[in-house]
């Protein structure tokens, strides 16, 4: 496989994300903030670190908010400038840095993740690519997940996903991963299943929604017939690109909220909180005193 560097990162940002209604009803879930800043900010600030200079959004009515957060707001700046809020104008100008571009695509029915990716394809090309997914939220503690998938795949130029173990009572959530366990194929995948039932399950090694994918991976999809959930699963894609090329797993270094649901979300914004610089203190001493 061709060493290419990986410059360019699908976001699928078209979920209707039911499990936060009523909040998302017309507010995006990617939207919702964690602290001061919305889960998809903390992704996008990954993909940057890691390397990627073009961000493909893909998005679906509704979703607005997320292209206006990432563009400039006239207004506000001019406001924030003529009130000498110096700070706060830089904060929202820096958002994203210039050199990044951002491309805002339709997906025009909610027919998956693996459809989302596909729709992507004329822009990637034949390129290398990474996609993620702002729901997870991953705290590298100063080495992002992304970029240690980067530094794997500039080793070893291949497919790669992000993966850690979950409860065996929970692999009907997440696509499940087998590996070899021989030495020289260590972290080489063998096997993938979207959401099996834990009787069925091949191991209890979950992909989390990070991901450096090939563009043989769209031919595939192409071919994806709908399969859990009545979608065309990205996973399933992947299954069918692991008969061609090598797939690997990165077990990350870091801390994985799952805020597509209440509880992760909840947890990603306390751990958030008693890190932030202006309220971590007065945060840890409320909840002393609330649990003392």
């Amino acid at each position: 496989m061709t060493k290419t560097k990986i410059t360019k990162a699908v976001f699928p940002v078209a979920g209707l994300g039911t499990r936060f209604l009523p909040a998302t009803k017309a507010n995006p879930k990617e939207m919702l903030p964690i602290v001061d800043k919305p889960l998809v900010q903390y992704a996008v600030e990954e993909a940057v670190a890691a390397g990627i200079t073009q961000i493909i959004f893909v998005t679906s009515p509704g979703k607005q908010s997320i292209e206006n957060h990432f563009d400039s707001n006239f207004e506000l700046e001019h406001k924030l400038k003529e009130r000498n809020q110096i700070k706060l104008l830089t904060m929202v100008q820096d958002i994203i840095p210039k050199n990044i571009s951002c491309i805002y695509l339709r997906q025009h029915e909610q027919l998956g993740l693996g459809h989302a990716v596909l729709c992507a394809k004329n822009i990637i090309d034949n390129e290398p690519f990474a996609v993620l997914l702002a729901d997870d939220l991953i705290d590298g503690d100063g080495s992002y997940c992304l970029q240690q998938m980067v530094s794997m795949y500039e080793q070893e130029p291949t497919n790669i996903l992000a993966a850690q173990e979950v409860l065996p009572t929970e692999t009907d959530k997440y696509g499940i991963i087998a590996v070899d366990q021989t030495t020289t194929l260590k972290n080489s995948v063998i096997n993938i299943v979207e959401k099996p039932h834990p009787s069925k399950a091949p191991s209890n090694l979950a992909i989390i929604g990070r991901y450096i994918l090939t563009a043989r991976v769209f031919y595939h999809l192409e071919q994806t017939t709908k399969g859990a959930g009545g979608e065309i699963q990205l996973t399933d894609g992947i299954a069918e690109l692991l008969k061609e090329e090598p797939v690997k797993v990165c077990r990350f270094k870091g801390t994985r909220y799952d805020c597509g649901s209440k509880l992760g979300y909840l947890q990603a914004t306390v751990e958030y909180a008693l890190k932030h610089p202006e309220v971590s203190t007065q945060f840890a001493k409320y909840l002393q005193e609330k649990f003392k």
